[in-house]
């Protein structure tokens, strides 16, 4: 996640207390809010789950750690024993969303509904699991700036995503851009968005005026945004822009927005013209910085307000390369390497 926005007084919170990890809070009619810990700095994640006549959706699954699993372990006794489990739906393959979504396939026989390309995706990078970086990797991040001890550390923590994903079923059932799906008793349109990730699935139903947004509409910080080794020309800043303009048409300022993080609110298009707003600052205030040759690296006091570590700097790294890509692409930088680093200048 990049760095925190102040949260306007323009949005509405009708919940302002969060429940406790592991317990179930009804949102609206048979829609509950269940928020499990996270590992990271990032320490939670809202989940949500629909109750029908036959059975109960899940809409995420958490990341796959003892913890999660007994709390899982806890809600099946208490409320799948008389209502089975019907589906469950990933809105992206990061492993907060999906960690448990193979361990739950499983253990309740049933099917994960996902896009094409989060699924994929998700498999690539399971493939990697105790694998050596590829040089292409290696390379990308010595392109951007990083230190020897950098490459190094990141050498040596590559192929861990394995340790955060209880592995994927070897079928899913695609979800695409206007499908409709039954989960619980009410009808949801799909709602793809990019930039976060490939193909991140939204939820929404115009008529009980409720949005799933998953990482793709946050209310008090913003989704990252990066470039990765495997698509290295990739532009998902201009991507993610393109999706908020969309999210924006579609989705009313009344409808209850239900994000993967933080509290749920109202005032989609209000925060949603602050994330491009706020992005759009972001890139005019790079591209006076670039007013001489920088490094990927250089960037991140521009850009960020927090402090870049070990833990957060491949995430920063691709943040910053993607507001590269964006100028870029508009025709404002462009980037000359010298033994094989990328030095990026604002064209004048």
């Amino acid at each position: 996640m990049s760095m925190a926005d102040p949260i306007t007084t323009e949005l509405h919170f009708p919940f302002p207390d969060a429940p406790a990890p592991g317990q179930l809070f009804e949102v609206s009619d048979g829609l509950y809010w269940l928020r499990m810990p996270l590992p990271i700095r990032l320490n939670h994640i809202n989940l949500w789950l629909m109750e029908g006549e036959s059975g109960f959706s899940i809409v995420d699954t958490g990341w796959a750690t003892d913890e999660n699993i007994a709390i899982w372990e806890r809600v099946a006794a208490e409320r799948f024993v008389s209502k089975p489990v019907r589906e469950i739906v990933v809105t992206h393959m990061h492993p907060d969303h999906i960690g448990l979504a193979g361990w739950l396939s499983k253990v309740h026989d049933v099917e994960l509904f996902m896009s094409r390309a989060e699924y994929l995706n998700c498999h690539l990078l399971l493939s990697y699991t105790h694998e050596d970086a590829p040089e292409e990797a290696t390379g990308f991040y010595q392109a951007i700036g990083y230190s020897e001890a950098q490459l190094h550390n990141y050498q040596a923590h590559f192929g861990k995503f394995g340790q955060f994903v209880r592995s994927l079923p070897h079928a899913y059932h695609r979800l695409k851009e206007g499908d409709e799906v039954l989960l619980g008793d009410r009808r949801w349109q799909v709602i793809i968005g990019e930039g976060h990730s490939p193909e991140h699935v939204c939820l929404y139903s115009p008529e009980h005026r409720l949005l799933i947004s998953g990482d793709q509409l946050l209310p008090s910080i913003s989704s990252n945004t990066s470039v990765w080794p495997s698509e290295p020309h990739a532009n998902p800043l201009e991507e993610w822009l393109a999706s908020c303009r969309k999210l924006s048409r579609l989705i009313p300022d009344d409808v209850l927005v239900l994000p993967a993080h933080g509290l749920p609110f109202r005032g989609a298009r209000v925060r949603l013209e602050q994330q491009m707003r706020e992005i759009e600052e972001n890139l005019e205030q790079l591209l006076t910085f670039c007013d001489k040759p920088r490094r990927v690296v250089d960037t991140f006091p521009v850009l960020f307000r927090s402090e870049i570590t070990n833990s957060n700097l491949m995430m920063a790294a691709g943040e910053g390369l993607a507001h590269l890509h964006c100028l870029q692409a508009r025709g404002r930088v462009q980037v000359e390497y010298r033994d094989g680093v990328g030095y990026w200048q604002r064209i004048s």
